[in-house]
């Protein structure tokens, strides 16, 4: 692989409102472009091609969990069962609001928004989404105001409409501080946002929190007409370990499983709390494409052990998901609860409803 030559963090004023935007790049930081496309710039994949997925469920994969209690089979499920969180005194306060979206607060008393979206896609895909059924979401559990108000950094982990929804920027306002990949600046709002343009393996500080931004197996658009590609992949995607006195949590993003898993392990170390994807992997219409940017629960379960997480939380599944990539959005989770005994896993799972939240 040819990489680009890398320079040290520098700051720039975006455009020509009052934005400002830092782009954070260390020597050893990483960006890998697509091949003879320079206008615009467009990013790849660290291991694109055709995968080869270590364990793969081909029946049986969704018998019912005397563990969930569901109105309907597979449908509008609560996750019922007795489960004892580890031990692990990181002091990481972690809340689920629903889809990708977490509120955390760390152990230095600040707060992190992870992906927050609040309620329905951006206009106009909000509207084009209501007239396909079964492609709006219930509301998630969103923070409190003065938890909004108060938040110290918003990460996001790509631009897609169900994970950065600029309505919600507006509610958090400019006091936070933004963490975002590189290219992303662009899509805010010009109104005195402080944000941060990350390459993969580039660190910044918060507080007594070190951010490192890795990455994911993924792709990038913002259009709202479909097949077009006018900014396909012109923005980056990745995921964040986040870092406090050698503890770590890892929020994936949106990913399919390649080998960035092993190289975040041996960059950072092992992970202590992990938030892994396990739902939008399949479509009857093309299964292995969705498959390759989406974990299915196996690979999460796969990609938990080369992290060597000492405990995993699910997200991605639950009632105010938007349903995307598979029949409903509950069979994720068995079919998570069916592997992680198949597969003897030795990780250990902790499962949140909406809105709940665990200290670990």
């Amino acid at each position: 692989m040819k990489w680009p030559a890398v320079s040290l963090t520098f700051l720039v004023l975006f455009g020509c409102a009052n934005n400002t935007v830092e782009h954070v790049e260390q020597p050893d930081s990483v960006v890998k472009y697509q091949e003879n496309l320079t206008d615009p710039v467009r990013f790849a994949n660290l291991y694109p091609g055709k995968k080869t997925y270590p364990t793969t469920c081909t029946e049986n994969c969704y018998p019912p969990s005397p563990l969930l209690a569901c109105e309907s089979p597979a449908e509008n499920c609560r996750f019922t069962g007795q489960q004892t969180p580890p031990l692990l005194n990181t002091g990481f306060n972690i809340r689920w609001l629903g889809h990708a979206s977490f509120y955390i607060e760390n152990p230095d008393g600040t707060s992190l928004l992870f992906d927050p979206v609040s309620d329905q896609f951006d206009w106009p895909v909000n509207w084009a989404f209501r007239l396909s059924e079964g492609f709006n979401r219930r509301q998630g559990t969103w923070p409190t105001e003065s938890e909004i108000t108060n938040t110290d950094a918003v990460l996001y982990s790509h631009i897609h409409y169900d994970h950065f929804n600029k309505d919600d920027i507006a509610q958090v306002g400019s006091k936070a501080e933004y963490f975002v990949p590189l290219g992303f600046a662009e899509h805010f709002p010009q109104d005195g946002y402080r944000i941060n343009e990350m390459t993969w393996f580039s660190s910044k500080s918060l507080g007594e929190l070190n951010i490192h931004f890795v990455p994911a197996h993924h792709f990038s658009s913002r259009i709202w007409v479909p097949f077009l590609y006018e900014d396909n992949n012109t923005a980056l995607w990745g995921g964040w370990v986040i870092e406090h006195r050698g503890q770590r949590l890892f929020f994936a993003g949106d990913t399919g499983y390649s080998q960035h898993f092993s190289d975040i392990q041996k960059k950072y170390g092992d992970m202590d709390v992990c938030l892994l994807p396990i739902a939008s992997y399949f479509h009857e219409q093309d299964g292995e494409w969705y498959r390759y940017v989406h974990t299915t629960p196996e690979d999460a379960l796969t990609a938990a052990q080369e992290l060597n997480c000492k405990v995993m939380i699910p997200w991605g599944y639950g009632n105010a998901s938007w349903k995307m990539g598979d029949h409903s959005s509950h069979s994720a989770l068995l079919r998570l609860l069916n592997m992680h005994q198949e597969m003897k896993s030795d990780i250990p799972l902790h499962i949140l409803n909406e809105g709940e939240a665990v200290v670990l």
